[in-house]
């Protein structure tokens, strides 16, 4: 049993909201930089050339990519050898969240309360939180700021399972479509099919948070995201929906065991800024 102390879990998740605010991932970067060979739009050339420039100033700077800095989003593997001690595991989390934030005047966008007072709770708290147990002796933290910019236009939707990979590939579609300009493209879009209707989401927002270079193990799935990843950039919409053949850097499936009569599918979009910084304690 190896002991981890709740004063290293704060520390780490602090670093990482800055890190996952101001340095945009190196895989997304290298994505906006071959997107400008290919991208056939002048235009659309022009924005990728621009988003990179923004990116260099926000990592030298040590300033926000984008002035949203979103609600924190963490997903965490617990080591089952893992004895947490000082503390509550989440409390440490939150800790981090608001130390971070604050420390890193990283704008603060969270609401105590959804529907009727809505006021802000000024240090960025509550993450949602999303934690496995894992065998082994490690903690890793993988951190997602998310934007209302693109988490608004995400979709869930209950097929049947009659739908099929037809009706998948529609939900996709006209997801994408709705969501526009104004999920502020290119964007890496995350499917989440099967499980029930939270676990389809959750599949979706953690495929949105995947390092772009990663493919589904299963070939069937790495097959049906490249799919709609052509797809989805013969829409026209373009870097930031200004016309162009780049909608979208990155499209991610993850899949669960489902009902013999659901066919849940989940979209969850991140916008050009598609933040994320992981850790291993």
């Amino acid at each position: 049993m190896r002991e981890l102390q709740v004063t290293a879990i704060s520390k780490a998740v602090a670093e990482l909201a800055v890190k996952a605010c101001c340095q945009l991932p190196q895989d997304v970067y290298e994505g906006f930089k071959n997107a400008q060979k290919s991208e056939a739009s002048p235009v659309g050339r022009n924005i990728l050339e621009q988003l990179v420039t923004n990116a260099d100033i926000a990592a030298r700077e040590n300033m926000p990519i984008c002035q949203d800095t979103g609600v924190s989003v963490i997903f965490a593997e617990l080591g089952q050898d893992v004895h947490i001690t000082g503390g509550a595991f989440e409390d440490a989390v939150n800790e981090g969240v608001r130390r971070g934030y604050i420390d890193g005047y990283l704008r603060k966008s969270v609401v105590a309360e959804p529907l009727f007072e809505r006021k802000n709770t000024k240090d960025n708290t509550p993450a949602v939180i999303h934690t496995r147990i894992v065998p082994g002796d490690r903690l890793r933290i993988r951190m997602a700021p998310k934007g209302a910019g693109s988490e608004n236009k995400s979709v869930l939707k209950m097929l049947d399972p009659a739908d099929g990979i037809d009706g998948v590939r529609k939900v996709v579609l006209d997801t994408v479509l709705a969501a526009g300009s104004n999920s502020c493209p290119p964007m890496v879009v995350g499917v989440g099919i099967g499980g029930t209707m939270d676990m389809a989401a959750i599949c979706a927002k953690r495929a949105a948070a995947r390092d772009l270079a990663g493919v589904n193990p299963d070939p069937r799935y790495a097959a049906f995201e490249e799919e709609l990843l052509e797809l989805l950039n013969k829409t026209g919409i373009g870097p930031q929906g200004l016309g162009g053949n780049t909608t979208v850097l990155k499209v991610h499936v993850e899949w669960f065991p489902t009902h013999i009569a659901s066919l849940p599918v989940a979209v969850n979009i991140n916008c050009h800024a598609a933040r994320h910084a992981e850790i291993v304690l």
